[in-house]
């Protein structure tokens, strides 16, 4: 808490400083909104004294407005003295409108020019009746526009948005960067992306399609908000984006609670804020506008760093802070969680440099981007759980104008002695940056050692605000207390554990004698902090102390894939629907794994085991720790001497050649589906002497007889279509064909597990078609199910 009121007080410092030497007439601008009465702008290209001769003549000419009575034209202009202060001046009036009508809003507007622009040589005001201007130039220059809150029936492409202000709890844009016909595949890869989504933890995001009818998806909900609120406000919002924004392959709709984005481009990870902004500027001021912006902005400040640090799967900090006289201010910062710290941070800090502008030191407002979300009220507008008081220090008052007969600075000794101070600031954040920077890494990380090339590069720094420290772990385990293992192997042990908040959490202790290192571990964590998708299991955090090395997971309770699928009472739970369903989902997964992450990543070691399945039976995929990531977009494959993973469920070119690729995991893929709708293992032995027929090889020899239905657990046979059953025979053995150059992309598979009419071409020879000897590349360790020491199969849920 204490480093926090330092930096608090550094910040609110600078700001003081800022304001010693820099102009503040952006503040001064009232924004125009469809809803605000008047509206405003103070020019920044000079300025007067007060009583001097271009102030009179001000005042004289704006008076002259409001006091013609015989003008009925609704139109004035005019001038008044001579250079260099000489002044010129409009009025105009709506036409409709009577002469009484019309004087009463010049009095209003010239009022608020004089009172809001004082010592401004230029400025200008709208108001719903009326407009006026004046300037020290000659007025050529067109005026602004004020749009209307409302819209036509039939909008053009143009007009398709929904202006956002205080008053509209849904607001929405639609590009005009392409369009799509009613009906054609895009529109249908649309409607079914946008009717998926289903929140766990109030962030999604996913595609559909491929190539020219690909479509990707993101949607946010305040972090306050309960699921069941969260996915009313998503409902709604995919509604209405449906109908304002039909035939637009692009487009953004934000809710009082929420945010959905859609785009045939790639948005997935990648922060976006050059899509036109929407300003929500309050009508009402504070009592003390310059007390007040000097708690705003560093509130916003601390809260945009809270959310920039949190987790991979909530950017959210919400809190209030109390204006000295006790005016209080609520705020809340948000990113989506599928950008790093870096951009959220990055977002937020244009964010609190537009709300200065946009607000005009007004007490309530608000940005919104595609990435990310700023917004502040003097009333609460968030759940109470989610707000804290923070300490803003109280801000130091403006030094007032130096009575006469006392000595004056001089403006060159301010503006030194202000640098001075500036660079000073600078000095002294640096140094506590530096400091804090060392000690971080001396604690979180004397014991390990950078990862390859290979695998990350330093990435492990970037995550580390996920990191647990182990009293924290050892509290919600009851010091690894063995009523609350789940779970046991070459790696070490998992165990259940609950946190303060409640939440529960599996906690994957690596042993000292576990097979993945510290290299691994860090791609495990480097890896999982950067991939958001919910059929992908949740890191929440990890711990590097002394000698442990621990992954702190979701907990998901419906155990592993392989607890139900290969004991006959167990699988019975499992009907057709719930296997499509699996199968489904595992394939999405790895399709976002391939295509749509920021980084591309082959998982080497997809199996049953590695399946978990959380209260609805949903798949997710885990275990990360043999995985690769490729930054380079046209990189999609590797080679190692070090064989990692399953055999049984390793491609052909991996276990014998160390060859991986996409097509790798495709394989994999191919093995777990026919193993899914078999309700039986793939032949795990690589012995000589064991010639019998592996599963693939079975499948292909029923294919090739017209018998594929045999291949079917009999305990399917009441839910299962035979036609569905046969196509899915027919996509298992696509993805396990020996030649990996014939085996279909992930994004292929989704699309044929989706079609029910689509022709598939016909599979070649399989892989692996009996069990045999893999000569000079088996490992010693090849009759164990997995390699890596990593994964785990038990009977508990983790």
């Amino acid at each position: 808490m204490g480093s926090s009121r330092s930096m608090l007080f550094f910040i609110n410092l600078a700001i003081i400083i800022l304001n010693l030497v820099a102009p503040t007439t952006s503040q001064d601008d009232g924004p125009c909104t469809p809803t605000a009465d008047y509206c405003w702008k103070c020019s920044d290209t000079g300025t007067y004294t007060a009583g001097d001769k271009y102030q009179e003549n001000l005042s004289s000419l704006l008076s002259s407005f409001s006091s013609n009575t015989t003008n009925n034209s609704g139109f004035y202009n005019s001038s008044r003295g001579q250079d260099p202060n000489k002044i010129n001046a409009i009025a105009l009036c709506r036409g409709d409108l009577s002469l009484e009508s019309c004087q009463a809003c010049l009095n209003e507007s010239t009022h608020i020019l004089l009172t809001n622009c004082s010592t401004h040589k230029e400025a200008i005001i709208w108001a719903e009746l009326c407009t006026v201007r004046y300037s020290n130039k000659l007025i050529t220059d067109p005026l602004k526009h004020l749009p209307s809150p409302n819209y036509p029936r039939n909008p053009t492409t143009s007009q398709d948005d929904g202006m956002c202000t205080e008053k509209d709890e849904y607001c929405w844009k639609c590009s005009d960067t392409g369009t799509y016909t009613a009906g054609d595949k895009y529109h249908e890869n649309l409607s079914s992306l946008l009717s998926s989504f289903e929140i766990s933890s109030g962030f999604y995001n996913s595609s559909r399609g491929q190539d020219s009818n690909k479509i990707n998806a993101i949607a946010l909900c305040r972090g306050d908000l309960s699921l069941e609120s969260c996915q009313a406000c998503l409902n709604k919002s995919t509604d209405i984006l449906l109908q304002k924004c039909s035939t637009h392959k692009e487009a953004i709709i934000w809710a009082e609670r929420c945010m959905v984005r859609y785009s045939y481009k790639l948005i997935i990870g990648i922060e976006q804020t050059d899509h036109p902004l929407k300003h929500l500027p309050s009508p009402n001021y504070p009592k003390n506008p310059k007390q007040f912006e000097l708690v705003l902005i560093p509130l916003l400040v601390y809260l945009s760093n809270r959310a920039a640090s949190g987790d991979s799967f909530k950017k959210f900090a919400a809190g209030h802070a109390i204006v000295p006289g006790g005016e209080p201010i609520y705020a809340l910062a948000q990113c989506t969680p599928d950008i790093d710290k870096q951009n959220c941070s990055s977002c937020l800090k244009q964010s609190v440099t537009e709300i200065r502008t946009c607000c005009g030191g007004r007490n309530g407002g608000r940005v919104l981007k595609p990435s990310c979300n700023l917004r502040y009220e003097n009333n609460s507008f968030y759940a109470s759980t989610a707000d804290s008081l923070v300490d803003i220090p109280a801000p130091v008052p403006a030094a007032s104008a130096p009575e006469e007969g006392r000595s004056r600075f001089s403006p060159s000794i301010i503006i030194v002695t202000s640098i001075v101070a500036l660079v000073a600031f600078n000095v002294v954040l640096v140094a506590l940056y530096c400091f804090a920077r060392r000690r971080s890494v001396r604690n979180k990380y004397s014991n390990s050692t950078a990862p390859s090339q290979e695998n990350v590069g330093n990435d492990t720094n970037s995550v580390e605000s996920l990191q647990f420290d182990l009293g924290t772990i050892e509290t919600a385990t009851s010091k690894f207390s063995d009523n609350n293992k789940l779970g046991e192997g070459g790696f070490g042990v998992i165990f259940k554990g609950t946190l303060a908040n409640g939440h529960e959490i599996a906690v994957k202790r690596l042993s000292k004698s576990s097979k993945q290192g510290v290299q691994e571990f860090k791609n495990e964590v480097a890896l999982v902090a950067k991939l958001q998708h919910r059929n992908l299991v949740r890191l929440l955090g990890f711990c590097l102390e002394g000698e442990e090395t621990i992954l702190v997971y979701e907990y998901v309770p419906n155990k592993s894939l392989d607890y139900f699928l290969f004991e006959s009472k167990k699988r019975e739970q499992l009907d057709w629907s719930s296997r499509c369903m699996i199968i489904e989902g595992i394939a999405r997964g790895i399709q976002y794994l391939h295509e749509d992450s920021r980084l591309r990543v082959i998982h080497r070691d997809l199996k049953a085991s590695n399946i978990l399945l959380d209260g609805k039976m949903n798949p997710k995929i885990s275990d990360f720790g043999m995985a690769r990531m490729f930054g380079v977009e046209d990189q999609t494959q590797g080679n190692t001497k070090r064989i990692v993973g399953t055999y049984g469920y390793m491609a052909p070119e991996y276990a014998m050649e160390g060859l991986y690729s996409v097509k790798s995991d495709v394989f994999s893929f191919g093995v777990l589906l026919l193993e899914i709708i078999a309700g039986r293992r793939n032949f795990l032995g690589f012995h000589p002497t064991n010639h019998a027929p592996t599963l693939i090889g079975y499948a292909w020899q029923l294919w090739n007889e017209t018998k594929g239905l045999e291949l079917m657990d009999p305990l399917l046979k009441d839910s299962c279509s035979p036609n569905e059953f046969l196509r899915y025979i027919h996509i298992g053995l696509l993805c396990v064909q020996e030649d990996a150059n014939k085996r279909p992309t992930m994004s292929s598979v989704v699309l044929m597990l989706k079609s029910e009419t689509g022709s598939l071409s016909r599979p070649e020879k399989p892989a692996f078609f009996t069990g045999r000897s893999t000569d000079h590349h088996d490992q010693e360790n090849a009759h164990n199910c997995s390699a890596n020491g990593l994964t785990i199969s038990n009977d508990l849920p983790r």
